[in-house]
Formats: C-alpha cells, sequence, structure tokens
C-alpha cells in the first residue's frame, strides 16, 4: 500500500511540474518585445507597448502577473467582481476601453463578466489549451495583454457570451469621470439609459 501511495504521489507530481513547464514555456512564445507587436487599425505600425521593465514599474505585482504572464486572480476577492456603478472598464496597460457597466452582469463566477465588448476590435480571441482544458483566451488588442477568457455560458437573451475578465487586467472608469478621462465619447450610451 505505501508503494501505491508513493507511486500515486511521484505521478502527481510530475503532472504539476510538467504542467508548470508547459505554462512556463507558453509565456516564453510570447513576443519579446513591443516592436513586434501591431496596433488594430494597422499592421504596419508598431504597438507602443511599453518595455517589461516599465510595465513592472507601472503595474502591481498582480496586475503584472495576470496581464503578461497569464496569470488568473482569485474569485470573489479582485477589485470588480462586485461592482455595480456605471462607467466604462479599460484596458489597465494600454487604457483602450473594453467593456460597459451596460453590459456587465451577475455570473455568480467570482469574477467581473460581460455580454459583450464596448467595440469588437478591442479585443481579440486565442485558443487556450493549457491545463488539458480547451478555450478561448481573450487579450487586449492594443496592448495584447491576457484579460480573461470567453465562455458560452452568458445570457442567452444577450447572445449567450460571457466574458469572464481579470479585475487586475482593467481600469474602472465611473460616468461621471468619463470627459475627465478623455472617454467622454461613451456618454452618449449612459444617457440613453436615464
Amino acid at each position: 500500500m505505501l508503494v501505491v501511495s508513493a507511486v500515486v504521489l511521484i505521478v502527481l507530481l510530475s503532472v504539476i511540474v510538467f504542467m508548470n513547464r508547459a505554462r512556463g514555456d507558453a509565456t516564453a512564445a510570447s513576443p519579446p518585445s513591443a516592436a513586434s507587436m501591431t496596433t488594430p487599425s494597422s499592421n504596419n505600425q508598431p504597438s507602443d507597448k511599453p518595455s517589461a521593465d516599465e510595465l513592472k514599474k507601472k503595474l502591481s505585482p498582480e496586475q503584472y502577473r495576470v496581464t503578461q504572464q497569464c496569470g488568473t486572480e482569485p474569485p470573489f476577492r479582485n477589485e470588480y467582481w462586485d461592482n455595480h456603478r456605471p462607467g466604462i472598464y479599460v484596458d489597465v496597460v494600454s487604457g483602450e476601453p473594453l467593456f460597459t457597466s451596460l453590459d456587465k452582469f451577475d455570473s455568480g463566477s467570482g469574477w467581473p463578466s460581460f455580454t459583450k465588448p464596448v467595440e469588437s476590435d478591442h479585443v481579440k480571441e486565442k485558443s487556450d489549451r493549457n491545463f488539458g482544458m480547451e478555450r478561448t483566451e481573450v487579450r487586449g488588442s492594443k496592448s495584447d495583454s491576457h484579460l480573461g477568457h470567453l465562455f458560452d455560458d452568458g445570457p442567452a437573451d444577450k447572445g449567450g457570451m460571457r466574458y469572464c475578465i481579470n479585475s487586475a487586467a482593467l481600469r474602472f472608469i465611473p460616468v461621471e469621470k468619463l470627459k475627465e478621462e478623455g472617454y467622454e465619447r461613451f456618454l452618449p450610451l449612459f444617457e440613453t439609459k436615464k
């Protein structure tokens, strides 16, 4: 019995080591420099994404881990999972508008969930086959930062999609600060909902 337990423990440890190495390889396969990335509006112009050193200074360790190393923050213990204020959510790295509170819903997952992005070209989808699962990763178009994942278990009356996003990848801008922060073009969305 002791031998069987030891074999099971060794197999489990091997799987954990393999998964960590696979995750490290996937992170290392990301584009190494911002110069090779492009903006969504033009494939010929380089992105203005800051270097890794600049991002480490700008972002908290959790924001860096989530956005640049494809991390996931804990459910129900993140900044925006239960935020009900009207406003928009922007990419913490690039400031690109990603989602609005008008499309946010309580999925019960413990992460902010949205039925759609504010503009479809502000996010990009990528196949994610890590950890033996097949999922769709959601990344910021401009920043190429990891945001979260896309699932097809959202509200049926709103298209059935659920953008499950890490709070650490977002910065919330309340309606009353949209103009001040340069996002006044989104004000009409909220005026029609009054």
